[in-house]
């Protein structure tokens, strides 16, 4: 088996075995899909401008010629050298094609297949998995601590520091596509260029209306028991590009922010600076509606609505063509019970 941890992926990326030279990079996260074959495509080939160093190929073309990839994989270079092709299969089963290719594999060439969110069960992931002669690389959504990590770098190659509360917010508002949080990132920076340190002010200024200020719509909808809203603001969602596993995430952050503000509000203090003390702090823009909010849930209400989002969120993964449906059900399961507790 040649199934590549989740943990162990960046180091193959950063360092390809030459003894696996067919690789699949696949996975929910299409932004972190398109990182890791950029940086397995220039570890492989020493001018990826070269068109007889690197082909793509697309799905088509191999249904159209399925003996095409094993001729690319066996093709030398005109001028010598490291050699690699770039296959996306798209909505085509290149499985025969990649079988011919494990069958004879070139000492030579790189085969990096490009693909989207398979199933185990799926035909092009169950033979890479199986061969020896190949890797499969999954790519999951980012994780607080890989997010984390994703932040430090891109703030060491700025040069920048960043305060611990503008990071905590900045977590809050990434997630979802490695493209897209990266260039968050980097927006932020350029933002910040002339200073030594980020503040939460820019992040707020900056990050906040481009990604998570876009879920805002729905998961409010949600809390405050609006269930028509709910699906019209989660159309919107998906429309601007937010994933299912996305507007789950970034609901389960609401809601655990929610929790903490909810039993600091039980212990004493004041909703307005429980809301100014939150991880992240509630933009002002949102004060009213997470107001409303924490005075409809419970603590109790709320830890319910976690689990009830952590369950949905392993439901959409495992039925990857059903997430839209389990999402949106989820959502308006928390916008019904948060009517109830109006009423």
């Amino acid at each position: 088996m040649t199934a590549i941890k989740a943990a162990d992926v960046d180091r193959f990326v950063a360092r390809p075995d030459p003894r696996l030279p067919i690789v699949l990079v696949y996975g929910p996260d299409a932004g972190l899909v398109r990182e890791r074959v950029d940086a397995l495509v220039k570890a492989s080939v020493d001018d990826v401008n070269d068109p007889f160093s690197f082909v793509r190929i697309e799905g088509e073309d191999i249904s159209a010629n399925p003996s095409r990839l094993v001729e690319e994989a066996h093709t030398v270079p005109l001028f010598g050298g490291r050699r690699a092709v770039l296959v996306r299969p798209g909505s085509r089963n290149i499985a025969a094609s990649v079988e011919q290719v494990i069958a004879a594999p070139s000492d030579e060439c790189r085969i990096i297949i490009e693909a989207g969110d398979l199933k185990k069960s799926s035909p092009l992931r169950a033979l890479i998995e199986k061969a020896k002669v190949a890797a499969a690389l999954p790519c999951y959504v980012d994780n607080a601590a890989a997010l984390g990590r994703l932040i430090d770098d891109e703030m060491t190659e700025a040069g920048l520091t960043i305060g611990l509360d503008a990071r905590t917010a900045l977590l809050g508002l990434l997630g979802g596509d490695r493209a897209a949080s990266r260039n968050e990132i980097r927006k932020l920076a350029l933002y910040a260029r002339g200073k030594e340190r980020i503040e939460i002010d820019d992040v707020m200024a900056v990050v906040a209306d481009a990604s998570a200020l876009a879920l805002d719509g729905v998961i409010d909808a949600a809390f405050s028991g609006k269930t028509t809203d709910v699906e019209t603001e989660f159309g919107k969602a998906r429309a601007g590009g937010s994933s299912p596993a996305a507007i789950i995430s970034a609901t389960i952050r609401h809601v655990a922010n929610l929790h903490k503000m909810r039993l600091a509000i039980d212990d004493g203090d004041s909703a307005e600076f429980a809301m100014k003390r939150g991880a992240p702090p509630v933009h002002f823009s949102r004060e009213r509606k997470v107001g409303d909010a924490l005075r409809a849930w419970s603590a109790t209400g709320l830890v319910r609505a976690m689990g009830q989002l952590a369950e949905a969120s392993l439901e959409a993964r495992r039925n990857a063509p059903l997430a839209d449906a389990i999402a949106q059900r989820a959502l308006l399961s928390l916008a019904v019970s948060a009517r109830r507790r109006d009423g």
